[in-house]
């Protein structure tokens, strides 16, 4: 009898020390040091991965960088333009790292640090979906972690590969884009334009008939009396330096093809795409960010999370279409928020 009751307190003992073993490494791997830990072999690059991404036109290379660690919080951000780059999301680093959520930079192809292959017939939606998936791959996100964050146009890239790809995601975060670009158009003709001085959006909507986009006057009057207005809403002098250094950076042969020339509305070749009657079938976790000045509807961006079945809607009232800058506080807090909510965070 000693001998069983000695064997059991044996085996007791083994269960607590192994339970004990898992939580310290469960502790460890929710740890800020852990967060910091580069997951990276051979040469260390600082996060930095090229990743070769098949297309019709042959292999081209994208640039990716990940910044911390998280096993269950991967959150991949597809910049806006089209054709800007991921530099504009670099306030994410003033927040997301403290909160031990790992996020990564990309750029897609004909952006920024990545390949540009100089052909308008490669600007196209679908197309983009499928390099997204590429880099997922390549990134080992999966169903347990991975986050998909796209601000304007990358919002569109984020619906479009959630309705394909959903099975691979965790949450997806559309932000500041209407789910259809017919509506965009009419709430830029009938609520945008209204709000500007007249006799300036005389002059702008002559220049547009004039088809005189190049014409330096065009971004004068609408960089001060649009942009700071409805862009980021801050004196264009002031603007943030990674906004400033992503719009620099745009790629117009991708953002004319795509958007159009105009400011006031869509007409490349997004001029038509409107995927509302889809919305429904998102399942995963879903955020619509909108905010009050934006050049986006946010009763539009509201109604988008009504539509999910899974949906959520984060308003920022004193934002705008970089919302992420001029309501700061409200955008951040708010994603970091949605975020936890669904996946462990290191604490």
């Amino acid at each position: 009898m000693k001998t069983i009751i000695l064997k059991l307190e044996f085996g007791i003992a083994c269960c607590l020390v192994l339970s004990c073993a898992g939580k310290i490494q469960e502790q460890e791997k929710n740890s800020l040091p852990y967060y910091f830990e580069s997951q990276e072999a051979g040469i260390k690059t600082g996060g930095i991965k090229v990743i070769p991404i098949e297309t019709p036109k042959g292999t081209f290379n994208v640039w990716t960088k990940r910044i911390g660690n998280n096993p269950d919080i991967k959150l991949l951000l597809l910049n806006g333009g089209p054709g800007a780059t991921h530099e504009y999301f670099e306030c994410f680093e003033s927040f997301l790292p403290q909160q031990g959520i790992e996020f990564i930079y990309y750029d897609q192809l004909g952006c920024g640090n990545s390949d540009n292959p100089n052909d308008t017939s490669m600007w196209d939606l679908p197309r983009y979906v499928e390099e997204v998936e590429q880099v997922r791959t390549a990134l080992n996100l999966t169903k347990d972690n991975f986050f998909l964050l796209g601000h304007s146009w990358g919002g569109i890239l984020a619906i479009e590969y959630a309705l394909k790809y959903q099975q691979n995601l965790k949450g997806v975060i559309i932000s500041n884009m209407m789910a259809s670009i017919p509506d965009y158009n009419k709430y830029a003709e009938e609520v945008l334009a209204p709000q500007m001085d007249p006799e300036i959006l005389g002059k702008i909507m002559e220049i547009e008939d004039a088809g005189d986009y190049e014409n330096p006057t065009y971004m004068d009057l609408l960089m001060p009396y649009f942009y700071a207005v409805h862009i980021l809403r801050l004196p264009v002098d002031q603007w943030p330096e990674p906004v400033d250094r992503s719009f620099s950076k745009m790629n117009r042969s991708l953002y004319v093809t795509m958007q159009g020339p105009s400011e006031f509305g869509a007409s490349g070749k997004l001029e038509f795409w409107d995927i509302k009657e889809r919305l429904k079938e998102i399942a995963v976790p879903a955020l619509t960010i909108g905010a009050q000045h934006d050049t986006m509807d946010p009763i539009h961006m509201e109604w988008m999370a009504e539509q999910m079945p899974k949906g959520s809607y984060l308003h920022c009232e004193n934002g705008s279409h970089m919302a992420m800058y001029d309501d700061q506080v409200t955008y951040v807090e708010g994603i970091i928020k949605f975020m936890k909510s669904i996946g462990n965070t290191i604490n």
